[in-house]
């Protein structure tokens, strides 16, 4: 190499970066040695900030603009030590340009579901998903607390530890929240401002901030979200005598309306199906002494079935026995409160008189007998 290509790689006129990959937070100004001549131009542009590191230390931090590298309060490289055109003494420095623009777009999401107590349903299980952007706000602060000495940091470095912090708070703010699960949709907006201001003050503790935050969607376990599709339409259908007589009128209409050569018979299901409609009106418009017919009232419930017992004497059973039979045995005396007894349903074998529907058979006294009897 001769000693022009080397002045030329040694004399360094303008420092910048230009970025097109869309995903690069910082990006380090490489340069064999770290040698930058002095007097150099550093051009910062919008959306951009330069980090100063100088022999390891943070040493200045440059906000968009054009600068010259020529004061002694910059860390001013070169190994040109001896060339008597100005130059200071060696120093080893380098250059970070920090992207502070808005990454937009991004996407957060609960990986597994939240539980919470719903004031309605109970116990719950949500997923929620949406957006946010981000970007650095101190450029100075990201570089120490996350960058260190990484040549190249793009987005999805970062990404995941954001998206983690963002489930967390999601999770504090909607469990604490209250908020019904059917009053939630209604309620995103205040919900996504809690949740920025509860990330806020972490995040800031990396350099970065969250100008943006959405939830795009909250939404319940598949059986629950069935269970309320059910519950919906029995509330669209409303009477539901009323919404049976109003789809038959629709397949009738439909049936009418056949193309495909089968009007003879559409029509003749339609008549068959518009006279059972009419007869089932008339039924329930029918008058009677007061007014229309009442509607038929339910069938009574069957009756209990009435328990019927054993009786174990002497090591043999016998039965069984109504409790009528019961109260005619007790009543001659063969049937005593020391008996044993066992009806279906009965932990093992019981005494009669500890039997409590038993036990009033051994307390009614017969009257006294008439006179002269």
């Amino acid at each position: 190499m001769g000693i022009l290509d080397f002045l030329t790689g040694e004399f360094i006129d303008v420092i910048h970066w230009t970025d097109d990959t869309r995903d690069t937070m910082v990006w380090r100004f490489d340069r064999e040695g770290h040698e930058i001549k002095y007097g150099a131009k550093l051009t910062v542009r919008e959306g951009q900030a330069a980090v100063f590191v100088h022999e390891g230390q943070l040493a200045d931090v440059f906000t968009p603009g054009m600068y010259m590298l020529e004061t002694n309060n910059m860390p001013i490289m070169t190994t040109l030590q001896h060339w008597d055109h100005g130059f200071q003494s060696p120093f080893k420095s380098e250059i970070y340009f920090v992207n502070t623009t808005r990454f937009n777009d991004l996407k957060w999401g609960t990986k597994n579901p939240i539980m919470l107590r719903d004031p309605e349903f109970g116990p719950l299980r949500i997923r929620a998903f949406g957006t946010y952007s981000t970007r650095v706000s101190d450029a100075a602060k990201f570089l120490t607390e996350i960058v260190g000495t990484d040549g190249e940091f793009t987005m999805d470095e970062i990404s995941y530890q954001i998206r983690n912090i963002i489930v967390q708070e999601f999770s504090k703010t909607i469990g604490g929240a209250g908020i019904p699960a059917l009053d939630m949709a209604a309620n995103t907006g205040d919900l996504g401002k809690l949740i920025t201001a509860a990330i806020s003050p972490i995040v800031a503790e990396y350099g970065l901030s969250i100008p943006e935050f959405y939830i795009e969607n909250i939404s319940l376990p598949p059986a629950v979200e069935a269970a309320l599709d059910k519950r919906s339409s029995m509330g669209i259908a409303g009477d539901l005598g009323k919404f049976t007589q109003y789809s038959a009128a629709e397949a009738m209409t439909m049936a009418a309306q056949n193309p495909n050569g089968g009007g003879g018979m559409g029509a003749g299901i339609g008549a068959g199906m518009g006279m059972a409609m009419a007869q089932n009106m008339a039924n329930q418009m029918q008058p009677g002494p007061w007014g229309p017919a009442p509607a038929a009232q339910p069938a009574p419930p069957p009756p209990p079935v009435e328990h019927v017992w054993h009786i174990a004497e002497n090591g043999a059973t016998s039965g069984p026995f109504s409790k009528a039979a019961l109260g005619r045995m007790a009543t001659e005396g063969k049937l005593k409160r020391t008996t044993h007894v066992w009806t279906a349903g009965q932990d093992g074998w019981m005494e009669a008189g500890d039997v409590t529907e038993l036990a009033q058979l051994f307390t009614i006294m017969p009257p006294p007998p008439p006179p002269g009897a």
